[in-house]
């Protein structure tokens, strides 16, 4: 079996135990890798009603069969478990390198159960696994640890994935970092490693990833390589101006979500625009493992020094969505959400929800405390007092580190959350890109854009400009086919930005090249839509309801655009989401029959 080691770590940390677990190539061609392994596991091994914080739930980490390969992307790693903030599947993927050191070092993946009743990492070192006492470790920041963990081990060459003070605090949208500034950010995966003790995954790999064919792979990767470089958008805004190129682009096209999505255009967005801080702040680009495309930005500030980031997302969550618009506070935010270990865009999403609740009145300043900043629209100062505050429960920073549903439930005004199953929105108003709220409504793990970009098609033109505001059969089709590609991507261990110039043959050909395969392009589609759905029998089985859940905030259904080029537009929600279900093959309230089970073999699970 070519580009796996068919090794799959399994680590109990409440009896301290590790052992070795093989899989063949029967596995590997129904499940791929990363989430298809992921979701394989949690449901055959897991009762997908129990606590996301508790010892029973397991948290695994996963790569691709094409991590650690020289394919374009092939970085990537993902963190599949059950999610505290939603109560749903959580799967987080991430970049840099850790991924292809874990692949480097014999394993395909890592299952970690129980919980361990006092900090601990745990070391790997090709074969050689051991749990190490990680107390001198906790409370200590990513950079801090990743520090520290170095010199111990006496090798600069390590990699570390590891949870801040937010995962060992519990915050519900803590993230995984790894490389200090990577993340695999949503869900709050980071906090299910601080349920079970673990700061920290430290990997050396000194193997070599075989392919079946080393010529023919390496020229069908010159081959998607060429195409990345010499698309627009993969080879020129994406290197240029990072992520944050789409800052201009979102904001002129109305769909750039201003002050809690209250309104769509943001008046100082190009001051903080990929240009902006290109022009600032920015010292060099930084790629991840064998990428081509090098979005990643390392930027200088007088207050922090040298730090990376922030991402389009980021700038937004902590910028327009809180109606802030200074670029060096937004920088400064973003470093210190990765240093202490949390999710930017729910971080952001929680801060905005407060932020409207105090608008409104029904958040008080007796309620903050008289030290505490207050939350206006645009008031830096939420930014740098809150994100420690959240990080270690202190004060008021207990009741966001909930989250933006939580919060907003406290207060009795779930109304002001903008959020998908109890997840916060990225940054895109779907009022301008309806196939974009389709795809947030049904997503598997609650507000997100990453894993069905439905912004391509629809504001973008790839791999077709297709109207925004048309909700047609084509449009639905569109939606369900890159929910399918992005876990079939995903699967593969690359990243999803390779869209941006490759299509799904492209995808096929350096599966097959690698693995030796002579899969079709509708087969490994097929793999896609098994991981999609057997990710919806997950929720199922914990409680989705999805004639309530598989919906969008009231405002995005009801409240039409006020400003810009989308004004009077509403997400027509009930129109598309009936031809969903029956384009998907399932029941009319969004169960997956019987029929479908049986047709992607995931019946037995």
């Amino acid at each position: 079996m070519f580009a796996y080691w068919g090794k799959i770590l399994r680590v109990n940390l409440t009896n301290g135990t590790v052992k070795e677990e093989h899989f063949g190539e029967e596995f590997a061609k129904k499940w791929l890798g990363t989430r298809g392994f992921g979701i394989y596991y949690l449901l055959k091994e897991m009762d997908a009603t129990v606590d996301p914080l508790s010892p029973e739930n397991k948290i695994i980490y996963a790569t691709g069969p094409l991590t650690g390969t020289t394919a374009p992307t092939g970085g990537r790693y993902m963190v599949i478990t059950k999610s505290p903030l939603t109560g749903y599947i959580a799967m987080a993927n991430s970049g840099g390198f850790f991924g292809a050191e874990l692949k480097f070092a014999g394993w395909d993946a890592i299952i970690v159960e129980g919980a361990s009743d006092h900090p601990v990492y745990l070391y790997i070192n090709d074969e050689s696994v051991e749990l190490r006492d990680a107390s001198h470790l906790w409370g200590k920041t990513s950079t801090e640890t990743e520090e520290v963990l170095k010199e111990e081990i006496g090798d600069k060459r390590i990699r570390v994935a590891l949870i801040g003070p937010a995962g060992e605090n519990l915050v519900r949208f803590a993230a995984v970092m790894n490389d200090e500034h990577r993340a695999a950010g949503r869900g709050g995966v980071g906090a299910v490693m601080g349920s079970k003790k673990l700061k920290a995954i430290v990997v050396r790999g000194h193997k070599r990833v075989e392919v079946a064919d080393r010529a023919k792979f390496t020229s069908v990767v010159k081959e998607k390589t060429d195409k990345l470089r010499n698309d627009p958008t993969a080879g020129g805004g994406l290197p240029k101006y990072g992520t944050a190129v789409l800052v201009n682009i979102i904001n002129q096209n109305g769909l750039y979500p201003t002050r809690n999505f209250q309104y769509s255009q943001f008046e100082y967005a190009e001051e903080q625009s990929g240009e902006a801080m290109a022009a600032k702040y920015l010292i060099r680009n930084k790629p991840c493992y064998a990428c081509p495309i090098g979005c990643g930005r390392v930027n200088k500030l007088p207050t922090t020094g040298v730090t990376e980031g922030p991402e389009y997302e980021s700038i937004w969550a902590l910028g327009a969505h809180n109606g802030i618009n200074d670029l060096a506070s937004i920088i400064e935010a973003n470093h210190w959400a990765d240093e202490y270990g949390m999710d930017t865009i729910s971080l952001g999403g929680t801060l905005a929800t407060a932020m409207e609740l105090y608008e409104k009145g029904l958040l008080k300043q007796e309620d903050l405390g008289e030290e505490a900043p207050p939350f206006r629209w645009g008031n830096t100062e939420v930014l740098h007092y809150y994100i420690e505050k959240i990080a270690k429960r202190e004060g008021f920073g207990d009741k966001l580190a909930e989250g933006g549903y939580r919060l907003a439930e406290m207060y009795g005004h779930t109304e002001y959350f903008m959020g998908v199953k109890k997840q916060e929105l990225p940054a895109y108003d779907p009022r301008g890109a309806e196939g974009h709220g389709l795809g947030y409504a049904t997503n598997n793990r609650g507000g997100c854009h990453i894993k069905q970009y439905m912004i391509s098609p629809e504001i973008l033109g790839y791999p077709y400009k297709m109207d925004p505001h048309d909700i047609g059969d084509e449009k639905v089709k569109m939606v369900i086919l890159f929910q399918d590609l992005t876990a079939l991507i995903d699967a593969a261990g690359l990243c999803v930005f390779t869209t941006f110039g490759l299509g799904a043959d492209d995808y096929r050909d350096m599966l097959n090249a690698a693995l030796g395969w002579d899969l079709s392009t509708e087969e490994y589609l097929k793999i896609g839509e098994r991981i999609w759905n057997a990710e919806r029998l997950f929720n199922l089985r914990a409680g989705l309801d999805p004639l309530k859940e598989d919906t969008l905030p009231k405002r995005l259904l009801e409240e039409p655009v006020r400003n810009g080029p989308n004004k009077g537009h509403v997400v027509r929600l009930h129109l598309m989401l009936p031809k969903y279900y029956k384009f998907r093959g399932w029941t009319e309230d969004g169960k997956i029959t019987e029929e479908k089970m049986k047709e992607l073999g995931i019946g037995e699970l």
